[in-house]
């Protein structure tokens, strides 16, 4: 049977080079030439909604006209969303708002922020546009002063946003509340404080914004051809499964998913815990698989467990302290080109560990509305093609017939800065409480004024 990843990588490179970023005229003019077709693959020809666009025009014209210093930052649960979000800032913005009678002082632009796994995993392509669309790496489980001062340095010198998820990576599950790492506001006081000691009243904004797809037709056949693969590849296909109820046939794939797993990492099946507490225990196995295979020591929280496994293996394909091959003996290379394999296998690990941590959720009723479906679907998928070795670039697309962009107030760090003086633990925690909540009622906003 054909396997659903790639074949596997077994020869070290050095590592990738990436430039300073800087805004390329030409490389806007590529982006806008071929960026919707790229965008195809995530929405189809699906159309853009705007609630709240009055928030949003309102951030863009202070940003611009350098009254303020704005993050924005995104809920990311599908993986297109940044790519969605830079393309229509970019190129669709300005005649928005116009047709509003709001005009900017420049041309809209977002500074992006991204790990530096994305250029080695994006190729060349991402080599090519991140960077030149003035996009900033840094990285997720190691000290990076040089990229948190380039990130920093853009938001306080301004004009334009920085875009980015607080969640820090996928999150796959538009409708729970989202789990946020603390670096949104971190970033955002840093040049609050930075702002203010230079004598500058200039505020410093978080704009929260939240995607949602909406379906049609043809997301109601991609959903059917969907779970007649997952169920193929289950060896559940044959019969009449189709007449059987949703709640049904995602249940028997996820748990047979759930079995083959167990067995994996020699986990006993206890039918007495919840699918939940079950996939918890592949988590863990999974993960301290992992570490053993990397030579680490299994403790601590989970999410600088699961970063650092993920630059550990990185570092193994792409060199990070070689330039060149040249003054290796062939045994000296053949031994990187071994570990090279080894980092690629475990991997697969962390790309299990990915998907499996973030689908510990109840199985949908039947009734829910038909986006939750597909979204459970899709990440049923990834549970199963991970599995067998697959990763996120494996992820099933069902085209959208609508995707809404939902803006909600902004939230103003300058205006926090004496309770950050006081204590910088609790004003942080207290700003993201905050943002997480407002994600939540943008959840409910879209539930309620949104078709299903």
């Amino acid at each position: 049977m054909k396997r659903p990843f790639k074949k596997p990588i077994t020869k070290a490179s050095p590592d990738i080079k990436v430039e300073e970023p800087k805004i390329s005229k030409f490389v806007i003019f590529l982006t806008k030439l071929f960026g919707r077709l790229y965008l195809f693959f995530f929405l189809g020809i699906a159309r853009i909604q705007l609630n709240n666009e009055k928030i949003l025009f309102d951030v863009f014209q202070r940003a611009l006209a350098g009254k303020s210093r704005c993050i924005i930052g995104f809920r990311h649960p599908n993986g297109g969303e940044p790519q969605i979000l830079i393309w229509f800032f970019l190129f669709k913005l300005r005649a928005w708002a116009a047709r509003k009678g709001v005009k900017f002082a420049r041309q809209p632009h977002t500074l992006g922020l991204y790990g530096y796994e994305v250029i080695r995993w994006g190729g060349w392509v991402a080599k090519l546009i991140m960077p030149n669309l003035g996009a900033l790496p840094v990285y997720h489980s190691r000290v990076d002063r040089q990229g948190m001062d380039r990130i920093n340095k853009a938001l306080v010198n301004g004009p334009y946003p920085l875009i980015l998820a607080p969640e820090g990576h996928v999150s796959y599950v538009t409708d729970s509340a989202p789990r946020l790492e603390p670096g949104t506001i971190r970033i955002g006081f840093r040049a609050a404080k930075q702002l203010r000691d230079m004598g500058s009243d200039c505020p410093v904004e978080i704009l929260p914004l939240s995607i949602h797809y909406r379906y049609g037709p043809w997301g109601r056949m991609g959903l059917k051809l969907l779970l007649k693969k997952i169920e193929k590849v289950c060896g559940l296909a044959g019969g009449d499964r189709a007449a059987l109820p949703f709640s049904r046939r995602v249940d028997d794939c996820r748990r047979h998913v759930l079995k083959v797993n167990e067995l994996r990492f020699k986990l006993e099946s206890d039918e007495s815990l919840s699918f939940e507490e079950r996939l918890e225990r592949v988590v863990w196995a999974a993960l301290e698989t992992a570490e053993r295979m990397l030579g680490l020591k299994a403790e601590g929280e989970f999410f600088p467990r699961f970063y650092k496994v993920r630059q550990m293996c990185w570092d193994r394909i792409f060199l990070p302290d070689i330039e060149s091959f040249a003054h290796l003996s062939q045994v000296e290379q053949g031994v990187l080109d071994v570990q090279t394999g080894e980092g690629w296998y475990i991997a697969r690990y962390e790309e299990l560990i990915d998907i499996c941590w973030h689908f510990r959720v109840p199985l949908p009723a039947d009734d829910v509305p038909f986006h939750d479906r597909v979204e459970y679907a899709q990440n049923l998928w990834d549970f199963a093609s991970r599995t067998m070795g697959g990763s996120y670039s494996n992820r099933a697309s069902i085209f959208p017939k609508k995707v809404v962009v939902n803006a909600a107030p902004v939230i103003n760090l300058s205006e926090r800065l004496p309770a950050y003086k006081e204590s910088k633990k609790e004003a942080i925690a207290a700003a993201m409480e905050d943002l997480e909540k407002t994600f939540l009622h943008c959840v409910e906003e879209v539930k309620t004024n949104i078709p299903k």
